[in-house]
């Protein structure tokens, strides 16, 4: 079984350290998790979350072509990736409806200095 970005797998920690935690993956490979990517909140002290032997879900976020495998269990997360999706669809909205607001404003603008131009109140042709 190979691999592959954006799987999810089950794995053992096999070594803590400051920066992350390593991880065994089903095929024999092993892969880092870093320390922002085991919870959902800040992380002080990874050894408060994790313990070698833990079993842990894990969703491959990248493979390097030196082998190196970045890990996620925060990603691993169904309910972390919804909140991120409603998340990027709220941003979104929120973009959407900025956008048509300040264009509605710039063509009333726009409407009102045409207007001006155009009609009002110069010496009248008889």
């Amino acid at each position: 079984m190979s691999v592959e970005v954006g799987s999810k797998l089950r794995g053992k920690v096999t070594r803590i350290t400051n920066f992350g935690a390593f991880v065994q993956l089903p095929d024999g490979a092993t892969g880092l998790v870093h320390i922002s990517e085991v919870a959902n909140k800040y992380v002080k002290d990874i050894n408060e979350h994790l313990a070698v032997g833990d079993e842990v879900d894990v969703k491959v976020l990248n493979v390097e072509d030196n082998g190196k495998i970045g890990l996620s269990i925060k990603k691993a997360n169904e309910r972390f990736e919804k909140q991120e999706e409603k998340k990027r669809t709220e941003n979104f909205e929120t973009q959407m409806s900025k956008f048509l607001k300040d264009s509605e404003e710039k063509m009333s603008t726009l409407k009102k200095h045409t207007e001006s131009r155009r009609g009002g109140g110069g010496a009248k042709r008889g």
